[in-house]
């Protein structure tokens, strides 16, 4: 409680909190960066709010600028990070990642979902000097990348919610044609993981694989990202089953019986 100005307590809601929540969701992955006409567009606010408000988000590190366009900032995200350490989640897959990076001399992350987007919820980053750029609180569309279709494969809201989003294109390599698409979540399951080369970003390439839940269902992709120069698709049948093996380590670590959960299904 606060007290007000007459003695008595009361909650006053704090403006210019929700002036700043506008303006930061302004920023999506579609559109990472914007200008200052655009963000006042699409905030709705005054000119002159906007642009004072912009401004002190940028002195903070709230948004990050660069010529006339603006971001999320890393110091945003970096705050953003311990949130996800007291997730079981993210606790418990902790050596997992770790153990993996050390087998493959990847980067590891482990992906959760929201919609039609996946976020980097924890890694264990490789010890190459030359390598794919990750951090915590990265968040990405489904369609494009292994851990992306991952979820499309297991989690039919997954591929609802991308689909329904508008599948874009970001490389040459993306895949934007719904009955491809579907081709590839059969065999994505057949498989057990799901390989990626430059269809996020150029010069790019990851393997992943699901992790379940106590009760069998998807609670995240587990995987490994690289530059494509070390990570081809030559590579995929030495590194697939250590990403396999690491994701179902996960599950059993998560509660997952493979065994019961079968078992379960074939009941139904």
């Amino acid at each position: 409680m606060t007290k007000s100005a007459t003695g008595g307590s009361a909650l006053q809601p704090i403006l210019v909190l929700k002036k700043v929540r506008a303006l930061l969701e302004c920023f999506s992955v579609e559109r990472p960066t914007l200008t200052l006409q655009q963000i006042r567009q699409a905030s709705g606010l005054p000119a002159s709010t906007c642009q004072r408000l912009v401004q002190n988000l940028v002195r903070e590190g709230f948004l990050d600028r660069d010529g006339d366009e603006y971001r999320i900032g890393l110091g945003l995200v970096r705050w953003s990070a311990p949130g996800t350490y007291g997730l079981d989640l993210v606790r418990l897959t902790r050596p997992v990642l770790q153990q993996l990076r050390d087998e493959t001399g990847e980067t590891t992350c482990l992906y959760v979902r929201d919609g039609p987007y996946r976020t980097v919820v924890a890694l264990a980053e490789t010890r190459h000097i030359v390598m794919r750029l990750f951090r915590v609180g990265m968040v990405m569309a489904l369609h494009a990348g292994s851990a992306g279709k991952v979820f499309l494969a297991y989690d039919t809201g997954a591929f609802r919610d991308a689909v329904a989003h508008g599948l874009s294109r970001f490389t040459p390599e993306t895949v934007t044609d719904i009955d491809l698409l579907t081709s590839q979540m059969k065999q994505v399951r057949r498989d057990g993981y799901a390989a990626s080369f430059e269809e996020r970003e150029k010069a790019a390439a990851s393997i992943s694989a699901p992790v379940f839940g106590l009760s069998g269902e998807l609670v995240a992709a587990l995987g490994i990202g690289a530059p494509s120069q070390r990570l081809t698709p030559t590579d995929v049948p030495r590194l697939a089953p250590l990403v396999i093996e690491a994701a179902a380590d996960a599950s059993r670590r998560m509660g997952y019986d493979s065994g019961v959960s079968a078992a379960t299904t074939a009941s139904r």
